[in-house]
């Protein structure tokens, strides 16, 4: 095999998964990467797994992307540089997305890869001649345009969402007819999403996720569809996706549908049943080999009418079936609805822009938080103070980036802690802490004794002033914020050591006494 078709298959998912988010051909992007990056091999790529050669814009550098100096049109220029080759291909979408003088070319079919790839020349991406003939080489030379196919036959064609009906097949909208797997007054909260991702269980490796994981807690799992056939029961709690089912959902063209629920704690069907939608299939859990904590591992495999089977975004047939449901949950990830990526009219981008503050909030208010905040005045001012020094501890953690402020933001909601021990450098290990009755606690270590100790009503005021000041820059408030904070942990020390003092003094009085 080629180096240009090793490159193609060790990074075909990358660019399908882009493709399927933005409508840009798969082939393109990648012949672009085996281009622009050697086949991985060129310096920006080995150090700072950049594959498309992006200079860096003010506003890269003002918010703390790291990047490599590397001589191309003038010595020494600035290239933005990545965690992750993943990031370097939706970064590099986003570029050509968020550029005018490519708008033409997102006008084209998503498997037009000559318009693309003239299209690209035509705008000026590269300064060299012949740009678009050397594209078109590369992509017919290795067959690339086939993960075009690939994609489309996946039901992913220019504004048509995964398994939705052609314009010549649109379903009357039926809302008994239609559920989401979980049942959720506001949202679906993803723990992790479809996609190339960090292996949870392998830190440093990373591993494509064909899956969504939901947020669950002891739930019902919902069929999604009427007249689902049960394909598959695994009753198995040790196998890698433990206790799972497997639903089979007909479509017209007689494609099919698979809809794979894991991780489940106890299974309520039979292979051969039917169901219908909104009918429990079995209750989540955390069952298998591959899970650190409770979720429902949703998969979804779009089968065509000859019998090829792809999987496909959850979120996609999310996206359908609210459609065809008239479903109006959120289905949130890090404060963005991703659901909004499949909506043409933007009417579904509810969560999109909104803050780290914003975000925290309606997860502490929500279902999946298991804190069941909000409405109560002593409840608002707590999540005013969580939410306020969890973006307190992001800045002083050089955490610059939306992406990294919103992970911070859901780690603190789930695990209900805030790591503020930047704050009291003179302490030991401190936190704040969120307890299911909706109290908040300071804790903190002097000197191996640990402190804990409840905010009261008037530290909770006096802390939310400090924070939402409008007369202090942020380091003032930070410095403010983190003697009062002193202060409390100092009272409770030596009121702690007046106590030890005392229980001393007892004992040592009852010793003599005998």
């Amino acid at each position: 095999m080629s180096k240009n078709r090793d490159y193609a298959e060790k990074y075909a998912e990358y660019a399908k998964e882009q493709m399927i988010k933005y409508g840009i051909p798969a082939s393109v992007t990648l012949a672009q990467g085996i281009l622009e990056s050697s086949n991985g091999n060129s310096e920006l790529a080995q150090k700072g797994n950049a594959h498309f050669g992006i200079k860096c814009t003010e506003k890269w550098l003002e918010n703390g992307g790291s990047y490599l100096t590397y001589t191309d049109d003038r010595p020494n220029e600035k290239f933005c540089t990545y965690k992750t080759v993943a990031e370097s291909f939706e970064h590099h979408s986003e570029f050509l997305k968020n550029n005018s003088r490519y708008e033409e070319c997102f006008a084209l079919s998503p498997d037009d890869y000559k318009g693309w790839c003239d299209g690209l020349e035509k705008a000026g991406y590269a300064t060299g001649k012949g740009y678009s003939d050397i594209l078109q080489n590369i992509i017919e030379k290795n067959g690339l345009d086939k993960y075009d196919k690939e994609v489309m036959e996946a039901g992913y064609g220019k504004g048509l969402s995964a398994g939705s009906p052609r314009n010549d097949e649109k379903e009357t909208k039926n809302e008994n007819s239609y559920s989401f797997p979980i049942k959720r007054n506001d949202f679906l909260l993803v723990t992790s999403p479809f996609g190339v991702r960090e292996d949870p269980l392998n830190k440093g490796e990373e591993r494509m996720h064909n899956g969504l994981d939901i947020r669950t807690n002891h739930d019902d799992v919902l069929a999604t569809e009427n007249g689902g056939l049960i394909t598959s029961v695994n009753n198995n709690p040790m196998s890698e996706g433990g206790r799972s089912v497997t639903i089979a959902y007909e479509r017209k063209d007689g494609g099919k549908m698979e809809v794979t629920y894991m991780h489940l704690d106890q299974i309520n069907v039979k292979e051969g049943e039917r169901v219908n939608a909104g009918e429990s299939i079995g209750i989540s859990g955390n069952t298998g080999t591959r899970t650190n904590g409770e979720h429902l591992h949703m998969n979804v495999k779009q089968i065509t009418p000859e019998g090829k089977a792809r999987n496909i975004d959850p979120t996609a047939y999310l996206y359908e079936i609210a459609e065809k449901g008239n479903i109006r949950t959120e289905v949130m990830y890090n404060g963005e609805n991703m659901l909004s990526k499949y909506e043409k009219e933007d009417s579904l981008k509810t969560g999109a822009g909104q803050s780290t503050e914003e975000w925290m909030k309606k997860l502490l208010s929500s279902e999946d938080s298991g804190l069941g905040m909000g409405g109560d005045p002593l409840m608002e001012m707590i999540m005013a103070l969580y939410s306020g020094l969890m973006v307190m501890a992001n800045q002083l953690d050089n955490k610059t980036t939306t992406q990294e402020k919103m992970e911070s933001a859901t780690n603190a909601v789930l695990d209900k802690k805030i790591d503020i021990s930047k704050l009291l450098p003179q302490n030991g290990k401190s936190e704040i802490l969120l307890e299911k009755n909706g109290k908040i606690f300071l804790t903190s270590t002097i000197d191996g004794n640990s402190i804990k100790h409840e905010l009261s009503k008037a530290e909770l005021n006096s802390l939310n002033r400090a924070i939402a000041s409008e007369t202090m820059s942020d380091s003032e408030k930070s410095k403010l914020v983190s003697s009062t904070l002193g202060q409390i942990i100092a009272t409770k020390q030596a009121g702690q050591n007046f106590e030890m003092e005392m229980q001393k003094n007892y004992r040592e009085g009852e010793q003599l006494k005998m």
